[in-house]
């Protein structure tokens, strides 16, 4: 049997995209480091999950809509972390355990 580490990574990411292909229609919080101490915060809807990336379209100020796309690998490499927007609780978690 597989620990979550142990599952090959090709493996891990159809896992991660199976998973976010369910949260479609979906609002979650979406944290996105960006590189040089930049990390962005956002909330909004899975709108689709592609065969490589997944778009969420989040709320921007004065009510307007804009749409952010992601890599399911960053979601793996822990790049891009996904929370349960009622509860906080982060989903697809890959970060190995120290």
């Amino acid at each position: 049997m597989y620990m979550e580490n142990d599952i090959p990574p090709v493996n891990r990411v159809d896992q991660i995209r199976s998973e976010i292909s369910s949260l479609e229609g979906q609002r979650i919080r979406v944290r996105a480091n960006m590189g040089r101490s930049r990390i962005v915060e956002r909330s909004g809807t899975v709108v689709q999950a592609h065969p490589s990336l997944f778009v969420v379209e989040v709320e921007e100020r004065r009510g307007r809509k804009a749409r952010q796309s992601y890599q399911y690998v960053d979601v793996l490499t822990g790049t891009v972390e996904i929370y349960d927007i009622d509860t906080g609780e982060r989903l697809l978690d890959f970060t190995p355990e120290e």
